[in-house]
């Protein structure tokens, strides 16, 4: 066997053992999910349940004071909102700092990069505190706004836009297009890889989020999925069962958005975005 097949198949088998690594937390979620609680605190382990209990999932999903469904809901909107508002947001940020090549675009470029140095945790209690003061407590403004800006997804546009050829702009400005038009009929078109990229980010960030939420959604109608999985996890104890079957619930609709759009993760950050 030649050494070119030699290396495809270790890479294989690299590849292989890595997936089944990472697919592991998922397989003990269903596991989990679907067991009862003398199941899964069993000194013995089975990879399988002796049976499928759906018994939890209909009372996790039934059961009004769970919460679960509501908090599904309040998750959607707050996901959804912040990664178009942060993908607008970015966009525009991003192709005003290429374009507009001055000193004081440089201080506001160093400035956002220099944010992402500082750790979010920092700034929840100012953050917090001016949240209050505008009433966002337990409000969708308050969940979604003081999030929205990305450094990371302004940066990763800026670098996409950098590379866009400034002959297609030059062309629509000769055929009598403003600025606002060729951003958004020929630059944006051409930049959906890296669109869908930061989208898809966002997404899983907004929906796997847990201290913001949990901090501004004091009314339990505004909980996210996220803080509703934490009420299984008491000083008295942990409720497996539940906690897993939430988790499945929960996971699902951001595995589904990242297997729909995980080709563009890769192709929207490598790419300069023509078709």
């Amino acid at each position: 066997m030649r050494a070119s097949s030699w290396g495809t198949t270790l890479a294989y088998v690299a590849a292989s053992g890595l997936a089944v690594f990472f697919l592991l937390p998922f397989y003990v979620i269903w596991r989990n999910a679907f067991s009862t609680q003398q199941h899964i605190i069993a000194p013995r382990w089975n990879w399988w349940p002796n049976q499928l209990d759906t018994t939890t999932l209909q009372a996790v999903l039934g059961n009004a004071n769970y919460g679960v469904l509501s908090a599904l809901g309040v998750s959607v909107v707050v996901a959804v909102a912040q990664t178009v508002a942060t993908v607008v947001i970015a966009m525009m940020a991003g192709y005003g700092l290429s374009r507009w090549r001055t000193r004081a675009s440089r201080i506001i470029l160093g400035m956002t990069v220099f944010t992402l140095m500082v750790p979010a945790m920092v700034t929840f209690v100012p953050t917090f505190v001016m949240v209050s003061t505008l009433g966002w407590i337990s409000t969708y403004r308050g969940l979604v706004i003081p999030v929205i800006f990305s450094a990371f997804a302004t940066f990763l546009f800026r670098q996409q836009f950098l590379e866009f050829p400034r002959e297609l702009e030059e062309s629509a400005a000769l055929d009598g297009a403003n600025t606002w038009t060729t951003f958004w009929r020929i630059v944006v078109p051409n930049a959906m890889g890296t669109v869908a990229a930061v989208g898809t980010i966002t997404f899983i960030g907004a929906w796997n989020a847990f201290l913001w939420p949990l901090l501004i959604a004091q009314d339990p109608q505004m909980r996210t999925i996220q803080v509703v999985l934490s009420q299984f996890m008491t000083s008295q104890g942990i409720r497996y069962p539940e906690m897993f079957t939430g988790a499945l619930i929960a996971v699902a609709p951001a595995l589904v958005v990242f297997l729909f759009l995980q080709r563009w993760l890769v192709q929207g950050v490598a790419r300069s975005g023509l078709k």
